[in-house]
This record gives C-alpha cells, structure tokens and sequence, in this order.
C-alpha cells in the first residue's frame, strides 16, 4: 500500500508522548520524531490536523484533587496544551512543514484564533494545524476536542498516539499479564466495558458523527504514516465491527 487511505485525518498526541520515557515536560528528540512521522504522512498529500493534551505539564483532575478549583484546574491544563502546541509547531517548522496553532482561549500575540473554516482552508493549503487550549471550556478533555474539531472539519478518523500501550486491552497490559488486545472494537462496547479509550463525552460524540477512531502505538517510527497507508496497526473503534 502506497497510497493514503485517508485524506484529512485528526491526530490526537497525548501530552505523556511529548515527554517520552521522562514523564514529565518535553524531550527535545520525542517531539522531533513525532514532528518527522506528521512530515511524511504531509508528504503523502493528507491534511493532517493536531490535538496536544497537556498531562506532562498539568492534569487538570489531578489539580482539582489536590484542592484547585475544578475548572480553575481545567484552564491550568488548557495552557498546558499551548505550551505543547507551541513546540511542536516549532519542531515541524524547522523541518519546513508549514505550522498554524488555533487557540480556543484568545492569544493573539502567540496563535490565531480557532475559527471553523480558518482551519479548514489551512488544511487545504497543506498546512498542519494544531488546536491548542482544548474546547475552551473547563470539565471537558482534550479526547472530546478532537472528537469536536473532527466532526468540526469534516476528518475521516482520528489517530489517537499512544505513548505506552499499542492499541486497546481488555485490561492495563503493565499490571495485568492476562490482557488481551483487541483489533476492533464498537463505541457501544468501549463505553459498556468501561475500556478507558477515551472519556465517554468524546466516545458518544465519535459514536454519534460516525468517526472512526485508531489507537496505536507512537514509539515506533513510521506508525502514523502506516496507520494513514492502511496498515492494520493498533485497535480500531467504530460504530460497528466488520
């Protein structure tokens, strides 16, 4: 397969995939890897638009449970996302991939605005985009901003890089030996057996607008081009199973 089997496509970045095995922050040679696979699926003629969450910066639950006002807590984490987006539009830009970062929180000093058909011609234009500041509303995930901004766009799937795990299990592969992966599964199942893909606002929403969602492992270099050619890597979450 040489050809994308996709055209537009919203990759969700955890946070924990910028930090690599540290953790915490941003290491300099993860999100230049992660800059080089966006490189090549660009390349390939897909638009490609961008979600960072924020957890190696701040979690907005983990905030609130130390105290922090929830939704306080939750714009804490929304900067996060920003600081993120920022230095991985960095990364793509010294690699000569032209980059725009849409803010949901206003900052026009460092990021445009999100604005729905701003984005869209960007894309169209070969640009990267990347939504920063998640929803722009507190008590919702940065999971739930890319189910938004790709019903929003009008992307064919969203491509959810793992920094731990290569696709979805029946129970955490690090503390169960028994888990099994699975290689597709139905939104309906993800939300009755509690799987913890995403939150169960994002799965409704991916469930509702028909959007496919693919989960697979970032590590390994390459595995977004292979995901975009087609390549049967990680689980698969839709409507309905084939």
């Amino acid at each position: 397969m040489n050809k994308p089997v996709f055209k537009r496509v919203v990759l969700k970045v955890s946070g924990e995939s910028l930090s690599g095995m540290t953790g915490y922050g941003i290491e300099a040679e993860m999100i230049s890897s992660i800059a080089d696979q966006i490189k090549e699926v660009v390349e390939l003629g897909v638009e490609v638009a961008v979600v960072c969450g924020g957890g190696n910066i701040w979690r907005g639950i983990a905030g609130s449970a130390n105290g922090i006002d929830r939704a306080t807590a939750d714009y804490m984490g929304m900067l996060a996302t920003v600081m993120n987006s920022l230095a991985l539009q960095d990364a793509l830009e010294q690699i000569n991939v032209p980059t725009r970062v849409q803010t949901s929180i206003a900052m026009q000093q460092i990021a445009e605005p999100y604005i729905r058909r701003r984005a869209i011609r960007h894309l169209e234009k070969g640009r990267v985009v990347i939504f920063a500041a998640g929803t722009g509303n507190p008590f919702f995930s940065t999971d739930t901003t890319a189910a938004l901004r790709a019903a929003e766009i009008e992307a064919e799937v969203i491509l959810m890089a793992k920094n731990k795990v290569d696709g979805v299990y029946s129970a955490d592969p690090f503390k169960d030996p028994t888990a099994v992966k699975f290689e597709q599964l139905t939104y309906m199942e993800v939300l009755n057996q509690n799987l913890g893909v995403m939150d169960s606002t994002a799965s409704s929403l991916c469930m509702d607008n028909n959007i496919p969602l693919i989960v697979f492992a970032i590590t390994e270099q390459g595995n977004i081009k292979r995901v975009v050619l087609g390549e049967k890597i990680g689980t698969v979450v839709k409507g309905s199973v084939d």
